[in-house]
């Protein structure tokens, strides 16, 4: 027997509409990328994104056609994310930070019919558009007087293409399983994948972002949109903001410590996230600008995710904004809510330090989301935190495969998603990723953490950044190198590092080595690019041995 609710489908549109209904007027502020501020509300966002839902249609885009966008966090962006969405087609947000070949096949695998871009982006679209077999239109997202001059074929003008459009538009109703949007992974092995959203785990995803053991997010907060909207459809804020009603602020291509700073401020940002790089660069700046309250700002809440977060970064915003930092695990393939790590009741009690320990790890599962470590005979593991193994999750907003296949099946027999981590899981659920699979280091037979070693060696107060990676050993297999980039106007040794390492690790985890670069590479999504360290530093001699 079926309950006798009335059956509605969760669709993306239903989101711009609550917001633009119940919240018209609550604020969405940018930096453009032409430099000015933006100032919009939902209302408006609504009637752009229906004007640009007609707007697709006289570009003849059907219903499940992909749409492509080469844009920053920007109002422009953020009607494409409804408009598209909820017209049926498919969004498809290109990382802009990959290479060009990697930006070339992607749009090319997944059969973009338009192309979106922000002008900053002009010269690699006039560079990629011969190549761009599929793309029948190319939009510039700006208005006729900043229009780029360059040699692209079918090009036109987003501010007169939308603006000629009327805003009469019924939102079409179709299956919620219907795919909404696309993105790429970032391709450090081979080519990138797509991975392919539906409308019922956008929505199932934004409602989870909404929840107090998440991030709690509400109309009474503003958010500032740091994560990339070309990333993981901006880890979700956008739609969880429009379900909100939230006050909603981007800063566009301006991503630098000075103009993050002064979008808080003024616009007086409660909370944020971003991936560990972007506030090391905010840090950089309040470190060349002593004078600054960072206490004035009126920071609440700060999430981080993409990447391991150092201790020091975790204790400089609770003692420096005195805001409440909450870590978090995802992936593309996640939507990417996998775990967040709030504390529990029992950890309030704790002393500062403890509480730190608790918040090192990446977080706890949420509803949703099942979580399993299996060992390398694929067996489950106990939840102790000790036993480690390769972590697995399944849930309505994991993904089942890559878009047109690629690489086959991907899901365990019990219809779990590897997720190419190492991770321990402790009794209260909190997951400890301990490594890519791929990037741990084996030393006589035992695993080390390059994790967990980066977390040690960024405590050291000149470490601006730390990367560990293994090299050859004749005698253990592997040992780890530290790779560091000092803190300006800061000195360390090798020496002085390794001994301020003994003190946290153990004797057999202490790096054979320590090397000081000028900076490290990152993935376009901000973590660190192991494979191109250890090209850099393939074949290395340490100068001593253990």
């Amino acid at each position: 027997m079926f309950g006798l609710m009335q059956d509605r489908p969760l669709l993306i549109s239903s989101l711009i509409d609550y917001a633009a209904t119940f919240h018209p007027h609550a604020e969405i502020v940018g930096r453009t990328v032409e430099g000015p501020v933006h100032r919009t509300n939902y209302a408006e966002v609504r009637r752009r994104a229906k004007q640009v839902a007609n707007a697709l249609r006289t570009l003849g885009i059907e219903p499940g056609d992909r749409v492509g966008t080469l844009a920053w966090n920007t109002w422009r962006h953020l009607a494409l994310y409804f408009g598209v969405s909820g017209s049926g087609a498919v969004l498809h947000t290109v990382n802009p930070r990959l290479f060009p070949e990697q930006i070339d096949y992607i749009v090319n695998h997944a059969e973009d019919k338009v192309l979106f871009f922000d002008t900053t982006f002009a010269p690699l679209v006039e560079k990629l558009a011969p190549g761009l077999k599929s793309v029948r239109a190319f939009i510039a997202m700006t208005d006729r007087a900043h229009m780029p001059a360059i040699d692209v074929p079918d090009l036109l003008c987003f501010d007169e293409l939308v603006d000629s459009q009327s805003a009469d538009y019924d939102w079409p109703e179709f299956d919620e399983r219907t795919a909404s949007s696309l993105c790429y992974t970032s391709g450090t092995t081979g080519n990138p994948k797509g991975v392919l959203y539906s409308h019922r785990s956008t929505v199932l995803h934004s409602l989870m972002e909404c929840a107090p053991d998440t991030f709690g997010v509400n109309s009474q907060m503003t958010l500032l949109l740091a994560v990339p909207m070309f990333h993981a459809n901006a880890w979700g804020m956008p739609y969880a903001a429009a379900m909100t009603g939230m006050k909603l602020v981007m800063p566009g291509p301006h991503m630098d410590g000075q103009s993050l700073y002064e979008l808080m401020r003024d616009e007086k940002v409660g909370f944020s996230q971003a991936v560990p790089t972007i506030w090391l660069m905010l840090f950089q700046y309040f470190d060349a600008h002593p004078e600054i309250d960072t206490r004035a700002i009126g920071l609440k809440r700060i999430g981080v995710g993409g990447a391991a977060t150092p201790r020091s970064m975790i204790e400089r915003f609770e003692r420096d904004f005195g805001a409440d930092f909450v870590q978090g695990w995802g992936m593309t393939e996640t939507s990417p809510i996998g775990v967040i790590g709030n504390l529990l009741p029992k950890h309030l009690s704790m002393p500062k330090e403890e509480q730190t320990r608790v918040k090192m790890r990446q977080g706890r599962g949420v509803w949703g989301v099942e979580l399993k470590i299996v060992g390398e005979d694929g067996q489950r593991l106990p939840h102790d935190g000790k036993a480690f193994g390769h972590l697995h999750v399944r849930g309505p907003w994991i993904a089942s495969g890559y878009f047109k296949s690629e690489g086959g099946p991907v899901l365990d027999a019990e219809g779990f998603f590897p997720t190419g981590d190492v991770a321990n899981i402790d009794e209260d659920g909190y997951v400890q990723l301990v490594d890519r699979a791929k990037d741990v280091i084996k030393s006589g037979g035992e695993w080390i953490s390059s994790i967990d070693l980066e977390n040690a060696a960024s405590l050291h107060p000149a470490v601006a950044e730390a990367a560990v990676i293994g090299i050859a050993h004749p005698k253990w297999q592997e040992r780890p190198l530290l790779i560091v980039v000092k803190r300006a106007g800061m000195e360390a040794t090798r020496e002085e590092l390794l001994t301020f390492l003994a003190e946290r690790v153990v004797k057999w985890w202490l790096p054979e080595d320590v090397v000081f670069v000028d900076s490290l590479p990152h993935t376009a999504t901000g973590k660190l690019l192991k494979t191109k360290l250890r090209e850099q530093f393939k074949g290395y001699v340490a100068t001593t041995s253990l």
